[in-house]
């Protein structure tokens, strides 16, 4: 992990990113792009190589697979097709990632509020949350269009935030993308880089300057310790 700051608030809450942070649905999400890139009699990609684009969402696999962007006349079209093959085939192999049950579990244990803020649509994630109920038992869960603007835009960890009860400074948003970690810094709170998730390198990763970059949930574990053990008081 990087150098940690001492003194800092406590936290008090945790928030997550879903896909590569939470869930491992890299599989599924590269099975329904294999699935469209056949479809059109393209060679499938290797999991390898879609990993490092999957934080960027349907837009950036799209470009991957076919490179188009949002602006191509078929762009639409392939996303509308990529939607409905992956929600028939959501959670054919997509897993907690290993160590997240033992990070929920002690938050639980140790009181602190903890809640979901994804890209992800509302339908689709409600829909793969079903699959996993200790997921279901986020305090908060907002999805990509719960408000009017989606990350880097801070609004909704802080809509977060409000739902939680808690103050950004007690708050720390954990995810795997820049978007992530810009929308923590604007919205006042502190970041933490999952590494095991979809990110190109840690070079990369490191660029992003979040407060702590973690290898395993089992770090975000300690780094919780450490701060609540240091910090201050916020009241």
């Amino acid at each position: 992990m990087l150098p940690l700051t001492p003194f800092a608030p406590k936290i008090t809450a945790v928030l997550f990113d879903l896909d590569g942070t939470l869930l491992d649905t890299a599989p599924d999400l590269s099975g329904t792009l294999n699935a469209l890139l056949s479809a059109e009699h393209l060679q499938p990609l290797p999991l390898a190589e879609i990993r490092p684009s999957l934080s960027e969402g349907i837009a950036g696999l799209l470009k991957l697979g076919f490179n188009i962007t949002d602006e191509n006349s078929v762009f639409s079209s392939l996303r509308q097709r990529f939607l409905k093959h992956y929600s028939q085939h959501i959670c054919d192999h997509t897993q907690l990632f290993p160590g997240i049950d033992k990070l929920i579990h002690y938050l639980q244990k140790n009181n602190l509020l903890w809640g979901i803020v994804t890209s992800k649509s509302t339908v689709l994630t409600t829909q793969l949350i079903k699959y996993f109920p200790l997921l279901e038992q986020a305090q908060c869960i907002i999805g990509g269009d719960t408000l009017a603007y989606s990350k880097p835009h801070p609004q909704p960890l802080l809509h977060a935030c409000e739902c939680l009860g808690c103050i950004p400074e007690n708050c720390v948003y954990i995810g795997d993308s820049q978007r992530d970690i810009d929308a923590a810094r604007s919205a006042g709170m502190r970041s933490l880089i999952a590494l095991y998730g979809y990110i190109p390198s840690k070079k990369t990763a490191e660029s992003w300057k979040a407060n702590a970059i973690v290898h395993t949930p089992f770090d975000i574990i300690d780094w919780l310790r450490y701060i609540n053990s240091v910090g201050v008081s916020s009241k």
